[in-house]
């Protein structure tokens, strides 16, 4: 799935190449693409026409196109989740579809933006403008999410307490989106590896500057992955113009069993943890002994 670093790279391609412009006509190619839009398809043709992106944001892993208004002022936004596989490409008319191209929107300067999921579990919906906690206003579906690392306005102060409040695994809190946005399976691995912390820690026993010290981690290996246009291992994962990120050449952690750990030597172990994969140095990230509040990874 496509981790934050990757949604910010396109969002600031969507930023440069289609707001402002005018909506001639939009396509809806499969049903299952606006599947979260309950009015359906039509009405998101219907309502699309003639309006203009007039911003392009993202909390966490999620994107939303800011339409205009009569009055001026942001209400409603087209929120875009790309799920496993979702791309959001800028192509001239005349660039040849793409196979799995599931909403097209013809703009009237002359470029497309076209919506391709090949898995199609991503998907488009039409969302009402809120205000959420902290005075942020997002779409009414994800007003629940918290703020990410790489937020300006992201209180790490705040979001240590609410991890020192948990008996849960650190690991499973850092993808809670609900306590921290953004941080998915990669970028958990490679701040735990950082700071010299097994996930599988309990928040609780952790002390406030550990903590800290991880949240920072997280923000500073995806502004790392950020500046190198993110963290590729699937060729479906490209920016607005088709581009690969190649972060993936920097990892310390994730995908690295039976390598040697950089930092030390010993060889990175692969567990399984919540149908995934955790990737860590067992010399530098000692796996903690099994207590009572902790469950298995």
């Amino acid at each position: 799935m496509p981790e934050l670093p990757e949604v910010e790279v396109v969002r600031l391609g969507l930023e440069r190449h289609i707001l402002a412009s005018t909506i001639n006509h939009v396509a809806v190619l499969h049903p299952r693409a606006v599947r979260r839009h309950v009015p359906g398809a039509r009405d998101i043709e219907t309502r699309l026409q003639g309006r203009q992106f007039v911003a392009a944001h993202r909390r966490g892993k999620y994107l939303w196109l800011e339409l205009d208004s009569p009055s001026g002022a942001g209400e409603e936004s087209v929120l875009v989740h790309l799920g496993m596989s979702g791309q959001m490409l800028v192509q001239p008319p005349n660039v040849a579809r793409e196979a799995h191209a599931r909403i097209v929107v013809s703009l009237a300067n002359g470029m497309e933006l076209r919506f391709v999921d090949q898995r199609t579990f991503g998907g488009w919906m039409m969302a009402d403008l809120v205000p959420s906690h902290g005075g942020a206003i997002v779409p009414v579906p994800i007003t629940h999410i918290a703020r990410d690392p790489l937020d300006p306005l992201c209180d790490i102060d705040q979001v240590v307490e609410v991890m020192r409040g948990k008996t849960s695994e650190v690991k499973r809190l850092l993808l809670d989106q609900t306590v921290v946005s953004g941080i998915g399976n990669i970028y958990a691995d490679e701040a735990l590896w950082r700071v010299g912390m097994h996930g599988a820690r309990i928040a609780q026993t952790q002390s406030r500057p550990k903590l800290r010290r991880l949240i920072h981690a997280a923000a500073d290996v995806m502004t790392e992955a950020l500046a190198q246009g993110g963290t590729t291992f699937d060729a479906l994962y490209v920016n607005v113009n088709g581009q690969s990120g190649y972060f993936s050449r920097s990892l310390n952690a994730y995908g690295r069993e039976n390598e040697p750990c950089v930092r030390c030597g010993a060889v990175m172990r692969r567990e399984s943890f919540m149908n995934r994969s955790s990737f860590y140095c067992p010399r530098c990230q000692p796996r903690p002994r099994r207590t009572s509040n902790a469950a298995p990874a």
